[in-house]
C-alpha cells in the first residue's frame, strides 16, 4: 500500500475508530512481544509508520484485511455505495452489501463500476478497494482479477 493511504487509513483510524486502533497496535505488539504503551508513547507519526511497517509482515495478512475492511466499510462509504450502485448490487445506502455476493460479476457492469471510481476517486486508493473487494470472493472473480492485472490505472504505489 502507498504510504500515504497507509497514513490516511491510520489517522482515520485513530481519529474515528479509536478503539480498533488500539486493538491494531494491541495484537500487533504482542505478536512482537511488546507492551501496547511502548508502540502508543510514540508520536502519531511513528505510530503509524510502525503499524505500516507490522501490517507489510505476511503473517500479519489478517490483521491487514480486517482494518482494510473496516476503514472502506466505516471509512469510505461513498465509494462502496458508488460501486455498488453501479453493479447493482443491494446494498444498506452505507455500501454494505445486503444478501451474498453475486458469484459473478457482469462485465459491462464491471467496468463501468471500475470506470466511475476511477473519475470520482484517487487512482491509489480505487486500487486498493478493488483488490480487497476482490478477496472478497474465494479466488477472487475471473474478470476483476483481469482488471487488476491489466488495467493500466491499477497501482498500489
Amino acid at each position: 500500500m502507498a504510504p500515504e493511504l497507509a497514513q490516511m487509513q491510520f489517522k482515520w483510524m485513530r481519529e474515528e475508530e479509536r478503539e480498533l486502533y488500539k486493538t491494531a497496535i494491541g495484537t500487533l505488539a504482542e505478536a512482537k512481544k511488546l507492551r501496547a504503551v511502548f508502540v502508543t508513547k510514540k508520536p502519531v507519526i511513528e505510530q503509524i509508520a510502525w503499524l505500516q511497517k507490522n501490517l507489510s509482515i505476511q503473517k500479519n495478512d489478517m490483521v491487514s484485511e480486517h482494518l482494510l475492511q473496516g476503514w472502506f466499510m466505516n471509512g469510505q462509504q461513498d465509494m462502496l455505495v458508488t460501486f455498488c450502485d453501479t453493479m447493482e448490487i443491494k446494498h444498506d445506502g452505507n455500501g454494505a452489501v445486503e444478501e451474498e455476493l453475486p458469484e459473478s460479476l457482469d462485465d459491462s457492469k464491471l467496468k463501468a463500476a471500475v470506470d466511475a471510481l476511477f473519475d470520482k476517486f484517487q487512482a491509489n486508493l480505487t486500487s486498493l478497494y478493488l483488490y480487497v473487494f476482490n478477496l472478497q470472493a474465494p479466488n477472487g472473480w475471473e474478470n476483476l482479477s483481469k482488471i487488476l492485472a491489466e488495467d493500466d490505472r491499477i497501482s498500489l504505489k
